[in-house]
């Protein structure tokens, strides 16, 4: 992404002369870095960035590969808030309805935050 960028710093900087939303280049850039570089593989490899994540716990406990193979899902042990339980809920859904390489087919080329 920074590629795609090129040398536009200048350019951002002259530019927040006259259009203000240009000061803030410097902050998007570096957020824009950490999107492109994502380095999250999931829960069950151990890289969740949500540090009071109930599920990679309880999954490994439970002995399950997904959430819905459970017989307590949905539960209440992930912590998530209630837009993140919405999805993960919707989620497990729909993996238990098609199965996991179809949901991964269905998915894989979607934004992972819609």
């Amino acid at each position: 992404m920074e590629r795609l960028l090129g040398s536009f710093d200048n350019y951002a900087e002259r530019f927040s002369i006259f259009l203000p939303v240009f000061a803030n280049y410097s902050s998007f850039k570096l957020l824009l870095s950490y999107l492109a570089h994502g380095d999250c593989l999931g829960c069950r490899r151990g890289t969740c960035k949500y540090p009071n994540c109930g599920v990679i716990r309880c999954y490994k406990m439970k002995g399950v590969d997904f959430c819905f193979q459970c017989n307590e899902f949905p539960c209440e042990k992930t912590n998530f808030d209630l837009d993140l339980k919405r999805r993960w809920i919707q989620m497990n859904e729909r993996i238990k309805e098609i199965g996991v390489k179809a949901y991964f087919e269905e998915t894989k080329d979607l934004p992972r935050y819609k």
